[in-house]
């Protein structure tokens, strides 16, 4: 009976998700309206829900419970009550590798087939394994943290001694269970920032030196800023977003990480917004350009079944338009940082062949950051130089 409850409140999450809504922010407002649901079965729906999504456009033509029971299997490893009770036969080999499983769900359902789980493969960037990175939206990646300089081991220990297994990465990089509770092992001051592996290692393209001038074109939650401050902390800043209610989130977490100085400019880059910018010029840009964000669908699964491959061409013609317009206020012989996290060649070096070309932009280093081999997410960073 309990297994059958859990489905059945599966399919009534499955019926009241609303498109375009992330799962993370659904779930709480939900779990809110149904204050009866304990914590194991708060947990459990989660689960079912996020693996569901997991899937992919696979199956699509399957109820939507033959389409979880798949999923439980491609994306659990340990023994499943759930699934036991529904698909004993696919429960007792759950330990198998993903690989394995996949043969054996062709053999139980005709029609999967692994190209349907994130059918726009042929827009991947040069450099992706299509066999590894689809396996990939079976995982959960895992939670990362960037720990101030200094604090590295009082965090540590303070991590391991709650009973959590951590893997240091690279410089101040802590990888964790994903699901780690940070606010209630850290319930005061922290010395550290939640932040994916991937996107901590687009730092090693900024290269600021003392005292110049930088911008931080799509700031959204401050986090390339926050790399930025940590490489140098002698910089004049400015932090645009085109939204005012971000920027205004800034204050607090640049507080914390010790950034004092620094401006924020409500901008539409798509727009001329010379009148804001007109006697400003730039040491360096970082421009975290918008973009499909398909390089972190691995957390976000949901993301793919919704997603129309039209997307693309829009978010490219966004950021082909973005970085000509911010050009204009980067010095001669300085550096632009093109970010994306985008697993597309469109949103990746299509657009930084287009700014070479259109505006004669020296080309230095490029790095396709293969998240998925890391359990972080998949990210693109591009360092580029104004023509003297």
């Amino acid at each position: 009976m309990r297994a059958e409850n859990q489905l059945r409140t599966f399919l009534i999450l499955l019926e009241n998700y609303p498109a375009e809504t992330p799962l993370y922010k659904f779930l709480p407002g939900y779990f809110r309206l149904n204050k009866k649901m304990g914590s194991t079965d708060r947990r459990i729906a989660s689960r079912l829900i996020y693996n569901y999504f997991r899937l992919g456009k696979a199956l699509k033509n399957y109820p939507p419970e033959e389409r979880l029971f798949a999923a439980e299997f491609l994306c659990n490893n340990q023994e499943n009550s759930f699934l036991g009770f529904f698909k004993p036969e696919l429960a007792a080999q759950i330990a198998l590798p993903v690989a394995d499983k996949i043969l054996i769900l062709q053999k139980q359902y005709p029609d999967f087939r692994l190209e349907d789980v994130f059918p726009f493969a042929g827009h991947l960037s040069a450099g992706i394994d299509p066999m590894l990175f689809l396996p990939s939206f079976f995982l959960q990646p895992d939670l990362f943290i960037r720990v101030q300089k200094g604090h590295e081991s009082a965090v540590k220990r303070i991590l391991t001694d709650a009973g959590l297994i951590l893997k240091t990465k690279d410089g101040q990089c802590l990888s964790l269970p994903n699901g780690t509770k940070l606010d209630q092992i850290f319930p005061a001051q922290r010395f550290f920032e939640v932040q994916d592996e991937s996107s901590q290692m687009t730092a090693h393209y900024f290269q600021p030196k003392k005292w110049e001038n930088w911008w931080d074109a799509c700031a959204a939650s401050g986090g390339k800023t926050l790399l930025l401050h940590a490489l140098e902390p002698d910089l004049k800043l400015v932090v645009s977003d085109i939204r005012e209610s971000v920027l205004d989130n800034l204050d607090e977490r640049f507080m914390l990480a010790g950034i004092k100085k620094y401006q924020k400019k409500v901008i539409d880059l798509t727009q001329n917004f010379d009148s804001v910018l007109h006697d400003y010029a730039f040491d360096g840009i970082i421009l975290d350009a918008p973009c499909t964000g398909s390089g972190t669908w691995g957390r976000t699964p949901e993301m793919i079944s919704q997603f129309s491959v039209s997307r693309i061409a829009f978010f490219q013609q966004l950021q082909k338009t973005i970085g000509l317009n911010v050009l204009k206020y980067l010095k001669p012989g300085k550096p632009l940082i093109y970010i994306t996290c985008s697993a597309f060649r469109e949103e990746n070096e299509e657009v930084v062949n287009y700014l070479v070309k259109e505006a004669k932009l020296i080309l230095v280093a490029s790095e396709l950051l293969k998240g998925y081999e890391r359990k972080s997410d998949t990210m693109f960073v591009a360092r580029l130089l104004k023509p003297l």
